[in-house]
């Protein structure tokens, strides 16, 4: 059985670990030693002693001296940091602020700087709604959004305690200054564009002396409605609205299509106009003209252009009546020849055919026939005699 090395009557032969192959007895390493050792070695690095008398002092300069330069390499390293493209860091050295810090890889001085990040890209919003009294003395339910970006990081974050809060306050107040300066109805239908402009406006007039470093880019009217209990009446009464809008419309389109149509008429009825009166114009001139050139003829000869015009005048009446009354010379009775029945009888035309005056010898004739049948021979015959020979004075 095997006996440790220390044990009681173990002889030279026991193995002992301090002692090297020649035998040679060596004891347990000195720490103080080894620590003196690598003392010495930080102190030349340092431009301390190597002496072996000062190793306490060697010892603690280079621990400190080693500690000293791994803070300083951590606190280097710590002080790395990057901006966002889109952001912009906001510097703060001791509290206060300092400069505005552009995006990429930034440093700063850990413990000193702090960097506060502003995204003044991203577009944010803010929503204002409750219920609200109108100039009319109602009461409407009101709901807003505003969209809004940072444009300038520094009155962002330094110019009031919360510029977003600030910014609801403001909303709050410009709606309520509108709405209380709109009626109902405008709210309710059309006038909702009217407000969201005014808003926009009021509300850009109450932020601007406070440099909030935000810039509004848009407002939008989400909803407006009257209290449940009133609903319904407020419906019925939108819907009039409505119907009187889509009336207005249809009346509208009606006039865009009569009125192209009533210009044309009239300028038809004036071009007509204007025609019928250099017709009217152009026929007295004929007139004037005409009678100017007969004057010479009556001056030579005023029966027969008396009698010529009689005639004439007579022909151009009788041409357009289908009934003759003759009054015969030494009779009590006047005639009535039926002209439109005997020359439908004599011509064979039909009843829609004009009657003319017979223009010759053989139509005198024929008229003589036919007459004879209709009237006595004697009376025809004066007739006759007198219808022919004022045809043949007129020179036919």
């Amino acid at each position: 059985m095997a006996m440790a090395w220390n044990e009681p009557g173990n002889n030279g032969n026991d193995k002992d670990p301090w002692k090297n192959k020649g035998g040679k007895e060596q004891g347990p390493p000195n720490l103080d030693e080894v620590f003196r050792k690598y003392g010495d070695k930080f102190n030349g690095m340092f431009g301390g002693s190597t002496k072996s008398g000062n190793s306490n002092g060697g010892l603690s300069g280079a621990a400190f001296g080693f500690v000293l330069i791994i803070a300083i390499v951590v606190w280097a390293l710590s002080g790395i940091y990057t901006v966002k493209e889109a952001e912009r860091g906001v510097i703060l050295r001791f509290g206060q602020f300092h400069d505005i810090a552009l995006p990429g890889l930034r440093w700063k001085m850990t413990f000193v700087d702090r960097i506060v990040p502003v995204d003044v890209e991203a577009v944010r919003s803010l929503s204002a709604s409750g219920f609200m009294l109108t100039e009319d003395e109602n009461v409407v339910s009101v709901e807003f959004v505003v969209q809004y970006r940072v444009t300038d990081p520094r009155n962002y974050l330094f110019s009031v305690t919360d510029a977003d809060h600030s910014l609801q306050q403001s909303l709050d107040s410009a709606l309520r200054y509108v709405v209380g300066h709109a009626r109902m109805d405008q709210i309710l239908t059309r006038g909702r564009e009217v407000i969201r402009q005014q808003t926009w406006e009021e509300l850009n007039k109450i932020i601007e002396p406070y440099n909030l470093g935000l810039v509004l880019t848009d407002v939008n009217f989400k909803d407006a409605r009257p209290p449940l209990e009133v609903k319904d009446a407020f419906d019925d009464a939108i819907a009039a609205q409505e119907d009187e809008q889509r009336f207005i419309r249809e009346a509208e389109a009606y006039e865009r299509e009569i009125e192209p149509r009533a210009r044309g008429q009239v300028t038809r009825m004036t071009q007509e106009a204007e025609g019928y009166k250099e017709r009217v114009t152009l026929e007295a001139q004929g007139e004037i003209a005409r009678f100017e050139k007969l004057l010479p003829q009556y001056q030579a000869a005023k029966e027969v252009t008396r009698k010529r015009l009689y005639i004439e005048a007579m022909e151009s009446v009788l041409s357009n009546s289908s009934k003759v009354l003759i009054d015969v010379k030494g009779g009590n009775n006047m005639m009535y020849l039926p002209l439109d029945k005997i020359m439908q009888q004599t011509q064979g035309a039909t009843s829609n055919t004009p009657m003319q005056l017979p223009n010759s010898t053989t139509d005198i004739q024929n008229l003589r026939t036919q007459m004879n049948n209709t009237v006595g021979n004697s009376q025809v015959n004066s007739a006759t005699d007198r219808l022919k020979g004022d045809r043949y004075s007129n020179g036919r």
